[in-house]
């Protein structure tokens, strides 16, 4: 639990301190763009601060100028804080609502247009939450998210929601899967202890939505990049 203590006891102690400072000075200025970078560096300090060595590839398929959606596996509490720093230029997440509520973070969260997404929400509120990303991706950033919608408790890659989907079928935007990999050892689901290790994030081939004839064809290639990338013990089970 040492690892935990020293991760939360940087992105307390530092985000606390960018949180009272920045988010004036950026909600003055019009612009989070600083407070993203300095949120970023608390990330991966906090990160390091666990014992986790993040190695990042990839990056090469990622088109300049041009807002992504990536689309990542989830195994692990560590993901998010793991990938969001690997990600070029500034991105907003796609992320369970309760988040937004946690003090001096939920209004940074809202700030960045990071997007909100109620679990079994109705279609009203699964529209809104479409509709918002597609203003984030508008704006110039990227967008990341979790097609699984929760974290796979064995750590293969399981089937992935529409909503996504819908959103690059929508906006056109590239889609870039990721595979992340070690974070389910290293953080299992229903455990807040941290063990160190490396974290693998590998980004792929992007994936255009124009060349889809469906949403269920462009799910099905995204699914399938990602599998092939992981780790054999990773690898959904036919």
């Amino acid at each position: 639990m040492f690892a935990t203590f020293k991760m939360l006891f940087v992105f307390s102690f530092f985000g606390s301190i960018a949180g009272v400072i920045g988010i004036p000075i950026s909600f003055v200025l019009g612009n989070v763009r600083r407070l993203y970078k300095i949120s970023m560096w608390i990330v991966r300090t906090g990160v390091r601060a666990a014992g986790i060595r993040v190695e990042v590839s990839g990056t090469e398929h990622v088109p300049a100028g041009q807002s992504c959606i990536f689309m990542c596996n989830h195994v692990s509490n560590l993901d998010p804080p793991v990938v969001l720093p690997a990600i070029p230029g500034q991105s907003s997440v796609l992320l369970k609502q309760e988040l937004m509520k946690i003090p001096i973070l939920g209004t940074a969260m809202r700030m960045a247009k990071f997007v909100p997404v109620e679990r079994g929400a109705k279609r009203d509120a699964a529209a809104a939450s479409v509709t918002a990303a597609g203003e984030a991706l508008r704006s110039g950033l990227h967008i990341l998210v979790f097609p699984e919608g929760t974290r796979a408790v064995d750590g293969r890659l399981s089937k992935f929601k529409k909503g996504p989907f819908f959103l690059a079928q929508q906006t056109g935007a590239p889609v870039i899967p990721v595979a992340v990999s070690g974070t389910q050892t290293m953080m299992r689901k229903g455990s807040a202890a941290i063990t160190p290790g490396v974290a693998k994030v590998e980004m792929l081939t992007p994936i255009f939505p124009g060349e889809y004839g469906s949403r269920e064809e462009m799910l099905r290639a995204v699914y399938e990049a990602i599998a092939e990338a992981l780790p054999v013990g990773m690898k959904p089970v036919e």
